[in-house]
């Protein structure tokens, strides 16, 4: 009778709560999280056109960018327009299925991310301390391999915790405290023990935050002694302005990812919401900064974006 009940509790839907505590400004918080959304998807969609248009950018770095670009629309769709229906529409059920493809999405994206910038600071290595041979090591099909290693890497480490997590009977509660189906409020709704899974997921996190931030960190310190060697003042800020940004999305990246998670693991007396709260712009706010950033501080794609948008030619008259 009881494996029944489970069996028919997996097949019902859950509740997601938006932010607890915040129900009566649900309307209001949705606004600037629409905002953020569309942003994400003007500023990525542009930087992808701009790379796809320009043959001048038709390079590995640039590659990169637009896998970023494509991992972050991925990424707010794959939660946004749930989210925005729970706070405008107060369309808070999720199907059983539909939750745990939301949560495969945003975590495989989430490695396959940190697979990509660390692609990228190879990227910048090769180009810095290495740039006879850049040509040579870094070709464009070179290039496409990595994203699709990185993609298959971020859905093989998934795939098995996605396994266990949909394997546990969910009968204790449907009503998940968060916006979207984050994996750890959700597994407290598991009336079995979820040892397993969580052993997994904290060896993976390890794993693959540990490896990429270690090796990221050793390409950038080879990168800085080499730019420090370079006898042009000018040659250097050069450098050093091209990684800039790499390195302002690393560290968004890495260190909201890392407050976010730590948040859901200790509350350290925090308010639910604001736990909650942290989560949701770690999902929102860096895939609406990062084209922000490149356009900002590249002046490849920032010429190209105004080439696109019809703007070179005015640019040219005025200058």
């Amino acid at each position: 009778m009881s494996t029944t009940n489970q069996s028919n509790t997996n097949s019902l839907s859950f509740l997601l709560m938006g932010i607890p505590g915040l129900e009566a400004l649900h309307r209001w918080i949705a606004i600037p999280f629409c905002f953020m959304y569309l942003m994400t998807l003007l500023g990525n969609s542009l930087v992808l056109l701009t790379v796809r248009l320009d043959q001048n950018l038709h390079q590995p770095m640039y590659y990169f960018i637009s896998m970023l670009s494509i991992i972050d629309l991925i990424f707010s769709t794959a939660v946004v327009p749930k989210m925005l229906g729970v706070f405008w529409l107060d369309s808070r059920e999720i199907g059983f299925e539909a939750c745990f493809v939301q949560m495969f999405f945003i975590h495989t994206f989430t490695a396959v991310e940190s697979g990509v910038l660390l692609a990228m600071s190879f990227d910048r290595y090769v180009a810095i301390c290495n740039p006879l041979r850049y040509s040579t090591i870094l070709t464009s099909s070179r290039t496409i391999q990595i994203g699709l290693m990185s993609l298959a890497r971020g859905a093989g480490v998934m795939t098995p915790l996605m396994c266990l997590l949909t394997s546990l009977p969910y009968c204790t509660s449907r009503v998940i405290p968060h916006s979207y189906c984050e994996h750890m409020a959700l597994v407290e709704l598991a009336c079995a023990d979820p040892s397993a899974s969580d052993l997994y997921s904290l060896i993976v996190a390890t794993l693959l935050v540990g490896t990429d931030s270690v090796f990221i960190t050793f390409s950038y310190g080879m990168i800085l002694r080499s730019v420090m060697r370079l006898p042009s003042q000018e040659a250097r800020l050069k450098a050093l302005r091209t990684c800039g940004s790499h390195i302002s999305i690393i560290l968004m990246f890495y260190i909201g990812g890392l407050l976010s998670m730590y948040l859901q693991m200790f509350s350290f007396g925090l308010a639910p919401h604001i736990q909650v709260l942290v989560a949701d712009f770690y999902l929102t706010v860096p895939p609406m900064l990062n084209p922000l950033i490149y356009g900002v501080q590249m002046k490849q794609i920032q010429e190209g974006i105004f080439k696109l948008l019809g703007l070179g030619r005015t640019q040219d008259l005025t200058s």
